[in-house]
C-alpha cells in the first residue's frame, strides 16, 4: 500500500525527522535528478531548465541542477520570482517553484511543449484537494516524498500530475493519513477456498431489479457468482428475476417482502440490496426493515440508499444499531441524499463523516473512490477510469463486495478489494464500447492475478 498524508501531516513529519533538512533536501534533490535521467533517455547532449522558488522545494531543484550538470547535462537555473513569460528551449523543465506551500498570485511560466517534472505537486495544485489554479503546468511526471498527496489523487490532480514518483528520503510515514491499495494488495486479502468448502459456505443473498430494470439484478448476481462467491440466491420483488442461469430465483411479492427474505437469511453469509429495487413508496418499508434486521453483512446500493433515509428524522444514523457490518456505496447524489450535502473538497474527509454517523463502512465512488470505516485508515482506489462511467458497472460493484463479504474479507478490506478490482477489470477490457457486463467477464482472470495494472 501506498501511504498517503495531508500536507499539514507532511510538514509535521519532516519537522520530526532527525536528520538536518540539508540531508532531506539533499535526498529528495538526488531523486529529482534520478527521474529526470530516466525520462531523458540519458545525459549527452540534454538541456534542463529548472525553475527554483525561495523555499525548500526550490532547494530540491538547485540540488537536483547540480547532481545533473554532474552527469553533463546542461542546466539553466531560473529563479521563480525574477522570472515571467516563456521559458528557454529545452528537453525537461523541473518545476521546483513553490510546491505544497504555494498559496496563490503567481503563475508558472509557459513551457511550451516541453515536458514538465514536478517537485512534490505542480506549482498552483493544492495539495490537500487536487484543486488546479490558474497557471498551473501539466507535469508529465511528479515526483513526491515518502507518502501521496491527496491533491495527486482528486480533482485535477492526476491529469495535472501525471505519472506520480514516491521517492523514500528516510521520513517516518509509518502513521498516514490514508492509504491507496492496489491491485496486488487487494488479491491478496482474498482468502482461499478451504478443501472441505460446500455451496453454502460463501452464499450470497441479493434483492435487486423491478419491472424495467431486471438488468441491475442479473449484474448483481453474476458478478457476485465471478468474484467468488458459492451460490448466489437472487429476488426481484413482484417479477421473476433475471437471474443467471447458475443463480436461484427467489420468487418475492412486489411490496411487504421484508419477511420473505429475512426467513432463511442466516443461511447466506451476505446480503446485497438496492440495485434496481425502485423507489415506490411501498418499496421503501421492505427495504427499510430487511436492512435493519438482518443478521448478516449487507452491501447497500442504488435504490436502497435512498430508502434509508425515508424516514422520521431523514438520516441513516439508525444504521449504527446493527450488530452486524453494513457496507454504503454512494456517488456523489446519492451521498447528498444521505447527508444533505455534497461531499466536497475533502472527499476523504466527507467519506470518514459519513462513516462516523452510521457506523457503516462507506465507499465514496470517484475517479478515486474512498473507503471509509470507523476506526480504520481509509483506502483509496485509483486504479479505474472514464469507462467504469456506464449504466451498470455499480450493480457489478455491489455483487463484488457482497462476494467478497460472504468469503469472510472484513467489510473495509472488502469494500475497498472490490472497487480496486472493479477498476483492474477495466483495465483488462477494451479501449471503448465497454459495457458492464464486460467487467464481470474480466474478473476470474483479474482475481486470479492475470491483470496486475
Amino acid at each position: 500500500m501506498i501511504p498517503v498524508v495531508t500536507p499539514t501531516r507532511m510538514a509535521s513529519i519532516d519537522a520530526a525527522a532527525p536528520e538536518p533538512v540539508e540531508v532531506l533536501i539533499d535526498r529528495a534533490g538526488a531523486a529529482v535528478a534520478r527521474v529526470a535521467l530516466q525520462r531523458l533517455g540519458g545525459a549527452y547532449g540534454r538541456r534542463v531548465t529548472v525553475v527554483a522558488g525561495p523555499g525548500n522545494n526550490g532547494a530540491d531543484g538547485r540540488v537536483a541542477a547540480a547532481r545533473l550538470r554532474e552527469r553533463g547535462v546542461v542546466v539553466r537555473v531560473v529563479e521563480a520570482l525574477d522570472h515571467a513569460g516563456s521559458l528557454p528551449d529545452s528537453d525537461l523543465v523541473i518545476d521546483a517553484a513553490f510546491g505544497t506551500g504555494f498559496r496563490g498570485g503567481w503563475e508558472f511560466p509557459d513551457p511550451g511543449s516541453t515536458p514538465v517534472l514536478a517537485v512534490d505537486v505542480p506549482t498552483g495544485l493544492d495539495a490537500a484537494t487536487g484543486v488546479a489554479g490558474p497557471g498551473t503546468p501539466t507535469a508529465a511526471v511528479t515526483v513526491t516524498f515518502q507518502a501521496m498527496k491527496p491533491g495527486h489523487l482528486f480533482a485535477d490532480g492526476p491529469d495535472r500530475c501525471g505519472d506520480v514518483v514516491v521517492a523514500d528520503i528516510g521520513l517516518d510515514a509509518s502513521e498516514p493519513d490514508a492509504a491507496v491499495l492496489d491491485p496486488p494488495d487487494a488479491i491478496a486479502v482474498l482468502p482461499a477456498r478451504p478443501r472441505t468448502s460446500h455451496k453454502w459456505r460463501e452464499a450470497v443473498r441479493i434483492v435487486a431489479g423491478s419491472r424495467g430494470m431486471t438488468g441491475a439484478a442479473r449484474l448483481a448476481a453474476s458478478a457476485g457468482q465471478r468474484a467468488g462467491a458459492s451460490l448466489v440466491a437472487l429476488s426481484s420483488p413482484g417479477i421473476d428475476a433475471d437471474a443467471p442461469v447458475e443463480a436461484l430465483d427467489r420468487r418475492i411479492p412486489p411490496f411487504d417482502w421484508a419477511d420473505d427474505v429475512l426467513a432463511d437469511l442466516h443461511r447466506y453469509r451476505s446480503l446485497v440490496i438496492g440495485p434496481g429495487l425502485g423507489r415506490e413508496e411501498y418499496t421503501v418499508p421492505s427495504i427499510v426493515r430487511a436492512v435493519t434486521e438482518a443478521v448478516v453483512p449487507i452491501v447497500v446500493d442504488g435504490d436502497g440508499l435512498f430508502a434509508l433515509v425515508w424516514n422520521e428524522d431523514g438520516t441513516a444514523a439508525f444504521l449504527a444499531e446493527r450488530e452486524v457490518p453494513t457496507v454504503l456505496t454512494p456517488h456523489d447524489g446519492e451521498y447528498a441524499t444521505l447527508t444533505g450535502s455534497q461531499p466536497g473538497a475533502d472527499r476523504i474527509g466527507a467519506a470518514v463523516a459519513l462513516a462516523e454517523t452510521t457506523g457503516a463502512t462507506v465507499l465514496l465512488k470517484g475517479p478515486t473512490t474512498v473507503v471509509a470505516s470507523p476506526g480504520e485508515r481509509p483506502l483509496l482506489a485509483r486504479s479505474g477510469d472514464a469507462r467504469l462511467a456506464t449504466a451498470g458497472t455499480g450493480d457489478v460493484l455491489a455483487g463484488m463486495i457482497g462476494a467478497f463479504l460472504a468469503r469472510g474479507v472484513d467489510a473495509h478490506l472488502a469494500a475497498a478489494s472490490a472497487a480496486v478490482l472493479h477498476g483492474a477489470a477495466v483495465q483488462a477490457c477494451s479501449s471503448t464500447g465497454v459495457v458492464a457486463g464486460d467487467l464481470v467477464d474480466a474478473l476470474p482472470a483479474v482475481l486470479s492475478g492475470g491483470n496486475d495494472r
